[in-house]
């Protein structure tokens, strides 16, 4: 029971959800004992608009955070008082205010959840005021305090949180990362299994996908770190320990994005060998461990790396012994890149072993974290000048949201339904920046409102007892919390049934249902309609500019790799963030591609050049990979001309590509790149290992270029409507 307990505790959203848990009970026990009851949904939904505000931090940045929020939510509360009876200055000054609060987003997402809970508590408020038609001022602000007081409870309660568990949230973050690494791993894993005619693409894609997970969980982690230690100076032992973890992660995603040579050709030489499952078996193993490294750091437990692991590593080098032995002159390259796959694997093996005595400050390491985020005003006003610009996403989003909200205001106006605020509801969360999100979100919030609303009729007629409905309303709204941000039809189902419950408590709750299917079908029309007709933003239109950038942040990571052969390996902040910009690239191309899955066929472009530009972009980080991951001073590829002629052109190539990219033209090709590639793999047999891994590498880029050019080429070209996407994606 106790480990169940345990556990139960350690999960990643259990310290979200008993916060939430307790705020809300807190809430239920105050109305139903010592206040009004009728303040409980005013409570709950203060309580709902203050989470949603909530980011990671620090107990001080939670501080201000809440502070600020607070502020935002008294301001919006009074304007609607005000504003209220007046609805042309009312509709003007939520049009106004929607636009401008979207434009913090572009300060970090802190000031973007702190915008989005801002009007989504305006909201409430106007959904409050219309229960109680012709109200004085006096009348309205008492209706709209049981919001502010929600929103305050729940911040002070965030707050004490946040500095009784103070490093729990890095916790959860790295473990999370780690689970999304060995998943990485064992996926990279079957990449390795000699089948011919195999789903070679197909086991690409999932890796794919898989590595943008790895990428946004890093981010995530690194985020998590630099809240509470990145601006503290040296670290010491506790967060040098969340530090050294935070970095393997990061060797290891490297290690294992590696590519030393094409697959095919590596199944193609070595289908009678046991060499490549020797491979697959250890990388499968070493992903287990991470995801148990993963539970460890959640459980607090020590890790046990095992002896499965250790022997299936020895039982590689002796495969790769043994093919050695035979001599095949055919072999040396393949075998060069085999060795080499295994010393990668060799370093993952050796730090997860040591990860147990990893409990020690960090030395000699540079711990220093990007922070983008604005701390002075200059750079705050940088950041908002940029996004006041028709060309900013957030300025289209914000006129957007905008208008939609005048054009749901006006219809409720004219139609004067029941309840009809929910259709600002509605738009708010339904319109997303892109056309392809606000389309899967739409899908959602009506099944999730479907599924809600039928939930509700069911409970409403199996349990009319008051205090029965409340508890219902409390699992709801604890539900919510828990799926809003991975399972939106779960959350849209429960907070639909929390919203019917508690006004369930001000008069006859079925008479809402079939108001809020009617209002919630208007507000999903009129987003998609604001999506699909406002400065719509199709990513087929900037797919030039997403590639262009996964192009010229490979040419800046290939120069802080090659660098570091020359001075020897660092792994400094201008080297982690040369790498982490172009994953983070590719990351954004992904999810572009994704959104434009759902976007019209006349809007898409060539999707199916898209993706195959998005292989070939991982097929070049691979290689950069596997040049990171070895990295060190070598005076022989320093002194090796053939080695600066091939970066050369290398970089030349892929700038110019990047600039054609961005102009949307075709690049021009280069007759040079693949004799001199050839002239690179032409390597003498007493060349120095690190001479060679470079020379191979920078041999398979160049072969490369002219692929992504070509692909290039066609994904920026003007295509016909019925571009179809590709049969998977």
């Amino acid at each position: 029971m106790e480990s169940r307990l345990t556990r139960l505790w350690a999960h990643e959203k259990a310290s979200y959800g008993l916060r939430v848990f307790i705020a809300l009970t807190a809430a239920l026990a105050y109305g139903w004992y010592d206040g009004p009851i009728g303040a409980i949904p005013g409570l709950f939904l203060g309580i709902i608009a203050s989470a949603i505000a909530e980011t990671d931090d620090n107990w001080w940045g939670r501080t201000k955070s809440v502070l600020l929020s607070l502020l935002c939510f008294v301001a919006a509360a009074a304007a609607v008082v005000v504003l209220f009876p007046h609805p042309l200055p009312f509709i003007t000054a939520l049009a106004l205010t929607a636009f401008g609060l979207t434009l913090l987003g572009a300060l970090g997402e802190r000031y973007a959840s702190i915008g989005q809970a801002t009007v989504t508590l305006a909201i409430y408020a106007m959904i409050a005021l219309d229960q109680h038609p012709g109200s004085s001022q006096w009348q309205a602000t008492g209706e709209v305090l049981p919001l502010l007081a929600g929103a305050a409870w729940y911040g002070l309660l965030s707050i004490l949180w946040a500095a009784m568990f103070a490093n729990r949230p890095v916790r959860e973050r790295l473990a999370r990362l780690f689970v999304e690494l060995g998943q990485y791993l064992q996926l990279k894993a079957d990449l390795f299994e000699p089948v011919r005619q195999g789903d070679l693409e197909a086991r690409q894609l999932a890796l794919a996908e898989q590595n943008v997970r790895v990428v946004r969980a890093l981010n995530i982690a690194k985020t998590a770190i630099l809240s509470r230690f990145g601006r503290s100076g040296r670290p010491g032992v506790q967060s040098g320990l969340y530090f050294r973890l935070y970095y393997m992660a990061q060797d290891f995603h490297e290690r294992a994005s590696s590519s030393h040579y094409p697959y095919e050709a590596l199944a193609e030489a070595f289908f009678h060998s046991d060499v490549l499952y020797r491979c697959r078996r250890l990388l499968s193993l070493q992903g287990k461990a991470c995801q148990a490294l993963g539970q460890a750091i959640r459980l607090r437990q020590p890790f046990d790396y095992g002896e499965r692991t250790r022997v299936a590593g020895q039982d590689l080098q002796s495969s790769l012994q043994y093919l050695r032995a035979q001599h095949n002159p055919q072999w040396t390259r393949l075998l060069g890149s085999l060795q080499l796959l295994a010393a990668n694997l060799s370093s993952i093996e050796r730090q997860l072993s040591e990860t147990a005595l990893a409990d020690t400050p960090l030395e000699g390491i540079d711990t220093r974290l990007r922070d983008s985020s604005p701390h002075t005003l200059r750079e705050i006003g940088t950041r908002l000048r940029q996004a006041l610009t028709p060309g900013s996403l957030l300025f289209r989003h914000g006129v957007r949201i905008g208008i939609a909200l005048i054009a749901g205001y006006a219809l409720l106006a004219l139609v004067h339904p029941e309840n009809g605020y929910w259709i600002l509801l509605t738009i708010v969360f339904v319109c997303r920046p892109h056309f392809g999100a606000t389309r899967l979100r739409l899908v959602q919030r009506i099944a999730g409102t479907l599924l809600g609303l039928g939930v509700t009729w069911a409970l409403m007629q199996l349990f009319p007892g008051t205090g029965l409905q409340l508890l219902l309303a409390l699992a709801a709204a604890l539900l919510f919390f828990i799926t809003r941000t991975d399972r939106y039809v779960i959350a849209t189902a429960a907070i639909t049934l929390m919203a019917l419950l508690c006004f369930n408590l001000l008069g006859d709750g079925f008479v809402l249902i079939w108001p809020r299917l009617l209002d919630t079908l208007i507000g999903c029309v009129i987003a998609a309609l604001a999506s699909l007709l406002i400065l719509p933003d199709w990513e087929g239109r900037r797919l030039h500019k997403v590639m262009a950038q996964v192009v010229a942040t490979g040419a800046a990571y290939l120069e802080e790799v090659l660098g570091q052969y020359r001075s020897g390996m660092r792994d400094d902040l201008p080297y982690r963030i040369a790498r982490r910009d172009m994953h983070n690239a590719d990351v954004a191309l992904s999810a572009a591609l994704s959104n434009m899955l759902r976007e019209p066929g006349y809007a898409r472009g060539n999707l199916d050049a898209g993706f195959r530009f998005l292989a070939l972009s991982n097929t070049l980080l691979g290689y950069l990979s596997a040049l990171g991951a070895h990295r060190a001073q070598a005076v022989v590829v320093s002194d090796d001309p053939l080695v600066h002629q091939g970066q050369q052109q290398l970089q030349q190539s892929l700038s110019q590509l990047a600039q054609a990219l961005g102009k949307r033209e075709a690049a021009t090709p280069q007759e040079d790149e693949i004799a001199l590639a050839d002239a690179l793999e032409q390597t003498p047999e007493d060349i120095n290992e690190k001479s060679q891994l470079v020379r191979t590498q920078l041999a398979l880029m160049l072969r490369l270029l002219p692929r992504l050019r070509t692909v290039a080429a066609e994904a920026v070209a003007t295509t016909t409507a019925g571009s179809a996407p590709p049969a998977k994606a």
